[in-house]
């Protein structure tokens, strides 16, 4: 196929080639135009999880002002970093870009403070993690084709879900399809391209946080400036007004962070001997969190960007106007948990098909876990507030 062609010309070894890739859960005859990661991307984008992102809170609930990021608008951010990435190392900006497009779909809505209410309510039943959710979701969950369930991604893409757990651990805890044990065995050194990813979910979560929580009102660009990265980004920008200063300091955050993993992962790439592509080996292959880390900033630039988490965290995500939403949130979604596991029979129909032969938790968890932050809250106002439901359209 002329498109891998290409890549075996253009590509870095360090990259993971789509005609090496360990395949699909069911195989599937090659596509003359487009690569095996090429499709993943394609599903992805196609698939409802995908779609449901766009009502899912990132840290403002959507319907709080249309300027503030959901879930959607964080992954196509993380894309978009994720491939420029990508390209400046000459990895494989396709598969990059398919594990971005699949990297959050795990996520509940009201963001982490929910998954946090799903992962106790499941404590007795293999609890619940949203990168493995993501798993379940694109494995399981999705049904868009007759003869299997889920997207039939590649293995590659599918790694991305491996964050905290193994594929067989995983697998045993029912978060994969059980086909999955067919790839137990791995490379002994991480897919760079999810490294790539998982840098990019960082920046991009950092830099639209501090933008929305300007925007916001609930941060001030003299609060951030506790933090010695943001303190001389914004010495430095220039605006005619305070907003477009706020947006030409978050441009420079953004490029900051970008050249400074780009150089250093060149420099770590260059220190020793070519790492060749991922390929399968005897033995299990395990979590990317406990792989060597190779795509990574500079230790000042590391340093830089968790003192910058730490102020986000107690300035903004801990901000008394986010927690109580939140808390109102959490709230709102332990009533529906308890409310679907006493009467399953008002799930949606699909998922009443499964409580006959499904822990009918598991099934009440899929449910939740998959609704956007207007359906769970017109959910919640139909059963426990009935009166007080005004119908939106859909």
């Amino acid at each position: 196929m002329e498109s891998q062609s290409r890549e075996r010309e253009f590509l870095s070894p360090h990259a993971s080639f789509s005609g090496d890739t360990m395949g699909r859960l069911h195989p599937e005859p090659e596509h003359h135009l487009r690569t095996p990661f090429q499709r993943d991307r394609d599903r992805l984008i196609h698939s409802t999880a995908f779609r449901r992102l766009e009502y899912k809170t990132q840290v403002f609930v959507n319907h709080e002002g249309d300027y503030y990021r959901t879930r959607l608008t964080h992954t196509l951010e993380v894309v978009q970093v994720a491939r420029s990435l990508a390209r400046f190392l000459r990895l494989n900006e396709d598969l990059a870009e398919a594990m971005a497009l699949a990297h959050d779909l795990g996520h509940t809505p009201f963001g982490h403070s929910v998954e946090e209410v799903l992962d106790e309510w499941m404590s007795d039943s293999g609890g619940f993690e949203h990168n493995a959710q993501g798993l379940r979701c694109v494995d399981l969950l999705e049904t868009p084709y007759p003869d299997f369930s889920g997207l039939n991604l590649t293995y590659e893409v599918r790694s991305i879900f491996t964050k905290k757990a193994s594929m067989s651990e995983l697998t045993r805890k029912g978060y994969a399809s059980p086909k999955s044990t067919r790839f137990v065995s791995g490379p002994a050194r991480p897919i760079l391209e999810a490294q790539v990813v998982d840098l990019a979910d960082g920046i991009a979560y950092n830099s639209h946080d501090i933008d929305d929580g300007i925007k916001s009102g609930l941060l001030t660009p003299e609060v951030l400036s506790e933090a010695s990265l943001w303190k001389e980004i914004w010495k430095h920008a220039r605006g005619a007004d305070e907003s477009a200063k706020r947006h030409a300091a978050v441009r420079e955050l953004i490029n900051r962070q970008v050249t400074d993993a780009a150089e250093e992962t060149e420099r770590r790439l260059h220190s020793g001997p070519p790492s060749p592509a991922p390929k399968p080996r005897e033995g299990e292959y395990p979590p990317l969190a406990s792989l060597e880390r190779v795509v990574d900033f500079s230790a000042p630039m590391k340093q830089a960007e968790s003192e910058l988490k730490a102020l986000l965290r107690t300035k903004l995500y801990r901000h008394p106007q986010v927690t109580r939403k939140m808390d109102r949130a959490r709230r709102m979604v332990r009533d529906l948990l308890e409310m679907y596991f006493a009467h399953p029979e008002q799930m949606a129909a699909q998922f009443r098909a499964r409580v006959d032969h499904e822990p009918v938790k598991r099934v009440v968890s899929d449910y939740v876990a998959g609704m956007t932050d207007r359906f769970a809250e017109d959910e919640h106002l139909a059963f426990f507030f009935p009166g007080a439901l005004v119908a939106r359209p859909r």
